[in-house]
């Protein structure tokens, strides 16, 4: 059954204000930056690579409103991010956050059993302060600490400004970074839980078990942590028992072991970004008809009209606290891994439980058209 408590039972080591960014290992950087423009609506801001004395890699950095994507090809095979593609293909490396000192941040974790994976370095240059360190999380993901309050520059030390020619496209409306999703083993979910709410301190928001999240075929178990301030939120699922392989385990074959799963983007006109998006070419789950049968009846009363939800396939769900609407794309790659999902807020700060069998059944087709099921 599920579980949600909104009462704060973590602990706040140190700060984290909100996600700084995510960084993409991606085997071609500049088509990649040419689909989330084109697609998504992303803009150009900052650049690094052999024009600005990088040779080990090149990396571009995407903004739209108050979020950061960046993508970063490996020019040798040294680099990490090569044999990261090899194992994984085109997906999300690093998880980063913004956070008052990068250094306290990564000793504090370290000190309760985390990892390290980049020490705590202070760049200075003429622009200002520019604080970095990492650690180890679930599979080959990474969580990067950023301190650049102090620094002017346009992105960080060894970027420069990225000036690309302008692609016609309808605008997005896209605002910032909701939550982003982890899939894990059978059986570690609840090993990953313990990790956040040791190593940073988050409290346990959501619970969910496969008598809430399945269909005849296959389940999944979800948990959510997050923040003391709300800005992060972790979803992590792993799967459960099934008759077929669950959407969870084609994940974790053809990403060869867990990743991010997803990640949410915040918009606060739905309908406007759904419409662009799909004007966009961006490919979503199919939902049917019948969703919308009885919609209303479900949820109540809502702003929006049902008939505009119901020609985009937007999917909608209360709780005690308001209403949510989401939907969620197609993989982003070949590989059926990466996807991402829009979502507006109406005073809910949940998940859409209510939408998971039509979300669950729509993945499901998917799977079967790729002979995964």
């Amino acid at each position: 059954m599920a579980y949600i408590s909104t009462e704060w039972k973590g602990t706040e080591y140190f700060p984290i204000h909100d996600f700084h960014h995510v960084e993409y290992f991606v085997g071609n950087a500049k088509q990649a930056v040419h689909f989330y423009r084109s697609a998504f609506g992303f803009e150009p801001h900052a650049y690094c690579g052999p024009e600005t004395g990088e040779r080990e890699k090149v990396s571009y950095v995407l903004k739209k409103n108050k979020q950061f994507f960046v993508f970063t090809t490996p020019l040798s095979s040294n680099h990490r991010g090569s044999n990261w593609l090899k194992n994984h293909g085109d997906g999300i490396y690093d998880i980063a956050f913004s956070v008052d000192c990068d250094k306290t941040a990564y000793d504090s974790c370290l000190s309760r059993g985390a990892k390290g994976v980049i020490e705590p370095e202070l760049i200075k240059d003429n622009k200002g302060e520019y604080g970095r360190s990492s650690i180890e999380t679930y599979g080959d993901t990474i969580h990067s600490f950023i301190h650049d309050a102090n620094y002017k520059g346009v992105w960080a030390p060894g970027f420069e400004p990225l000036r690309l020619s302008r692609i016609p496209n309808q605008d997005t409306a896209l605002i910032a970074i909701d939550h982003i999703v982890g899939n894990v083993e059978e059986g570690k979910m609840d090993e990953w839980r313990e990790f956040y709410e040791t190593i940073f301190g988050f409290t346990t928001f959501v619970r969910f078990d496969e008598s809430d999240i399945s269909t005849q075929y296959s389940a999944l178990k979800s948990i959510v942590v997050r923040s003391k301030n709300w800005k992060v939120k972790m979803p992590i699922n792993e799967p459960a028992n099934g008759i077929k392989k669950s959407q969870i385990e084609e994940y974790l074959d053809f990403n060869e072991g867990p990743g991010v799963q997803h990640v949410a983007i915040l918009t606060n006109d739905i309908i406007k970004s759904i419409t662009a998006l799909r004007a966009n070419g961006v490919d979503f789950l199919d939902v049917p008809d019948t969703y919308y049968d009885d919609l209303e009846e479900r949820v109540g009363p809502i702003d929006e009209d049902m008939e505009k939800l119901k020609q985009l396939k937007i999917l909608v769900d209360r709780d005690e606290e308001g209403y949510l609407l989401q939907l969620f794309t197609k993989p982003l790659e070949d590989r059926p891994t990466l996807f991402i999902e829009i979502i507006q807020r109406k005073g809910s700060r949940g998940f859409g439980q209510g939408n998971f069998q039509a979300l669950f059944e729509s993945i499901e087709r998917e799977q079967a058209l790729r002979g995964n099921l």
